[in-house]
């Protein structure tokens, strides 16, 4: 299934939005809980690993292994996540610079793109806030700081090309293995593996953010928005340049946004999996 560019840029009307919450509001709050759960699960394992006191603090050597051990545990929540019945309905997008892309490229309504992003974001803010009511000053206190994504040591031109770079590597690897027929279903897999390098490899630049939705996450509750447009600049322009290589260069299609795509389950989105057409609201 080709790209529409002319349906990318679609009007939302009130009429159209109010439609669109009606029929697909199921799929903006599983969004705004996957993010949530996510940040969740960021929270506390950050804490078990970095507050001073935790039973797990010293079991692992700070650096390269705790970051790593990190990486594991984060890229298992991000499959589980994608993978489950509820990621497996709402494409388990998860973050604005995704559904911002894929809007992008055609294959997501204005009034779903909107909604995803307001829930991605609320979902978010939400999860944080739980594991500062559960942990209090153990989350909130250095090092951990609520989780939040700092720019490293090199200084703020160092974090944007990584997070540049880390986003144009997962959103050409999304879009590649997401639109073989043969491959389609690993996409998440891919997904939880990059995590792991990236929170492994790339965290001292950045802290590793790949999410508008997540940094903000974070920034609101501590107030710290110092340099915080890295984390939307970055991600958001490393994912459109690789849809740009994509679509202009390889000239390829796009057949949908879903990170998993069993077909028993519905889909909202301009698929080219599904044998029928979307729901009104995204027409």
């Amino acid at each position: 299934m080709g790209i529409q560019p002319s349906v990318a840029m679609d009007e939302t009307p009130p009429g159209r939005l109010g439609m669109a919450l009606r029929a697909h509001w199921p799929e903006y709050l599983i969004e705004a809980a996957g993010l949530g759960l996510f940040m969740v699960s960021a929270g506390v394992f950050a804490t078990l690993l970095w507050a001073p006191g935790s039973p797990l603090e010293g079991l692992v050597a700070d650096g390269v292994p705790r970051r790593a051990l990190m990486g594991v545990l984060m890229g298992l929540t991000a499959v589980l996540i994608i993978y489950s019945p509820f990621g497996q309905r709402s494409g388990a997008h998860l973050n604005p610079a995704l559904t911002l892309t894929f809007w992008w490229l055609g294959k997501i309504a204005s009034a779903d793109a909107l909604f995803y992003v307001l829930a991605q974001t609320i979902g978010g803010t939400l999860g944080v806030l739980a594991v500062l009511l559960a942990l209090g000053p153990a989350f909130a206190d250095p090092p951990v700081t609520y989780v939040a994504t700092q720019v490293g040591p090199h200084g703020a031109i160092a974090a944007l090309a990584a997070e540049t770079a880390i986003a144009f590597v997962l959103m050409l690897t999304v879009l590649a293995v997401g639109n073989s027929r043969r491959f389609m279903r690993a996409t998440g897999l891919c997904a939880g593996l990059l995590l792991v390098v990236f929170i492994t490899v790339e965290a001292p630049y950045s802290g590793m953010s790949l999410n508008p939705a997540r940094s903000l996450a974070s920034a609101l509750p501590a107030m710290l928005f110092d340099r915080f447009w890295v984390y939307v600049a970055g991600p958001l322009g490393g994912m459109l340049a690789a849809a740009a290589l994509w679509r202009f260069v390889l000239a390829a299609p796009v057949t949908c946004c879903k990170l998993d795509h069993p077909l028993h389950i519905r889909c909202i989105f301009r698929c080219g999996y599904c044998q029928h057409q979307p729901d009104p609201p995204q027409s």
